[in-house]
């Protein structure tokens, strides 16, 4: 039981970061398109980019998620079969994993990162709101 719980508090913190991932950038956008000051503080643009980068190194090298390997580790020692279980595991799986060859995600997260360092030059942390 206690493995459970914890395959499914890996699983959270991963979806977790996935929303920190896409809304953070969503939120840069369009807080500086709204004035909004805070989202161009150097911490949350450093953590930010830091984020997206391990995303976009660990594609590009092919190596798994260490969040995904720690779920899977611990749900095989809970003595589960795969991606089956709790409610919570059910419905987070559902919205975080999906099926599509490894060109796919690297070309995606890649775009994605592009995304990021085009806020980082459209709108550099530290430097207010960008109703540029």
């Amino acid at each position: 039981m206690p493995y459970q719980i914890l395959a499914d508090a890996v699983l959270a913190v991963h979806v977790a970061i996935v929303v920190f991932v896409v809304g953070g950038l969503v939120l840069i956008l369009v807080g500086n398109r709204l004035g909004w000051h805070w989202v161009n503080r150097r911490g949350f643009r450093y953590l930010h980019l830091l984020a997206i980068g391990v995303v976009v190194l660990q594609a590009w090298l092919g190596v798994l998620c260490p969040l995904t390997t720690l779920e899977m580790w611990l749900r095989a020692e809970a003595g589960e079969a795969g991606y089956t279980g709790s409610f919570v595991q059910h419905w987070l799986q559902r919205l975080l994993y999906y099926e599509a060859p490894p060109w796919v995600f690297i070309v995606a997260y890649s775009l994605f990162g592009l995304a990021v360092l085009f806020a980082w030059w459209k709108f550099p942390p530290g430097k207010g709101s960008g109703r540029q």
